[in-house]
């Protein structure tokens, strides 16, 4: 098993609660100026990037028709997110109160559910789901959907196709008349999932980076990612944001972590990085409800609230992890789970 994927999963995850924690403690404490402080979108980057690698490297050298692997996909993505969607759903029907970045609308909870760009009624400005970071689900869905109708296709010709349909989506967003759908697909950020799948074939092929190249790309990677994060807008990440999250995962996979010690804790938050990403708007969401609440201002700390808020979307996501997950035989593997 690739751990040093597993270790990237829970890093990008944390790096996600850290972000949109910072932003809800400008809510629970507008006195502190926390802009200074935000970071962690990024880890968004990552997973995109990740998310190509791990797909072409489970699916190279391996006959999968196109419906196994999208019975696998929604197995590992759709029951989780369903269930998160519909209880944010019941939550703004009958306290709306509560959720801030929500208000309850059939049509959008319907687009929701079955992976849709829709734009959020609570914010029209913004094209995002019921649960908010769902979002970068949509983009896994379409990226998914690409992946399955070009595996019939000889691995020769697999990357070129999907260079050239990521190409025709963007051009015929970009030259169609403005809609919600045009806008979301015509991102470029839909090109690191392709990027991915380009290091999962030079991983294939054992073009992989020396060592001490390696750490240097991982840690300039993410220096430069947190430089970029700073000096750059969202609108520019797919190469300001999403170049450094190439460079971490390809120093990261070209990096022979066997020869090193596991870190078991952050190899399981890689397990749980799925839970802790759909979840962690709950337990935020619950942090800011108690600190409004409470007789005394202790949670309003900037720290203590970020810590927590870390700590408990961790402590969340295992249990959501646990309860949620089969048990299975654990068994030595040479490639990541899918």
């Amino acid at each position: 098993m690739l751990v040093q994927l597993q270790y990237l999963r829970a890093v990008a995850a944390l790096m996600v609660v850290y972000f949109h924690a910072v932003l809800q403690l400008a809510k629970v404490n507008p006195a502190v100026d926390a802009t200074a402080f935000v970071y962690g979108e990024t880890g968004v980057d990552i997973f995109f990037v990740l998310s190509g690698f791990v797909m072409w490297l489970t699916t190279s050298g391996r006959a999968m028709s196109p419906v196994e692997f999208a019975r696998r996909r929604i197995k590992r993505i759709v029951p989780l997110y369903w269930l998160a969607t519909l209880f944010s759903a019941i939550v703004a029907l009958v306290a709306p109160s509560l959720l801030k970045s929500t208000v309850f609308d059939l049509p959008h909870l319907i687009a929701s559910l079955f992976f849709l760009p829709w734009a959020n009624p609570a914010d029209p400005g913004t094209i995002t789901p019921v649960v908010v970071p769902g979002w970068t689900l949509n983009y896994e869905m379409f990226f998914y959907f690409v992946f399955a109708l070009l595996l019939p296709l000889s691995e020769v010709r697999r990357i070129p196709a999907m260079f050239a349909v990521f190409a025709v989506v963007l051009v015929a967003c970009r030259l169609s008349p403005e809609t919600t759908a045009t806008r979301f697909y015509g991102e470029p950020i839909i090109l690191e999932f392709l990027a991915g799948v380009v290091l999962g074939w030079l991983y294939g092929q054992k073009l992989l980076l020396p060592n001490r190249w390696a750490w240097a790309g991982l840690a300039l990677g993410f220096a430069f990612l947190l430089i970029n994060e700073a000096l750059m807008q969202p609108e520019s990440r797919f190469y300001a944001w999403g170049i450094p999250a190439i460079f971490i995962v390809y120093g990261a996979v070209s990096i022979d972590f066997s020869r090193l010690p596991v870190v078991g804790w952050l190899n399981y938050l890689g397990d749980c990085s799925y839970s802790i990403y759909i979840t962690h708007a709950f337990t935020l969401a619950f942090l800011r409800v108690v600190a409004d609440r409470l007789p005394f201002a202790i949670l309003q700390q900037p720290v203590l609230f970020v810590v927590l808020a870390l700590l408990l979307s961790s402590i969340g996501g295992a249990i959501i992890h646990e309860i949620t997950t089969p048990r299975r035989k654990v068994a030595v593997a040479s490639r990541p789970p899918a």
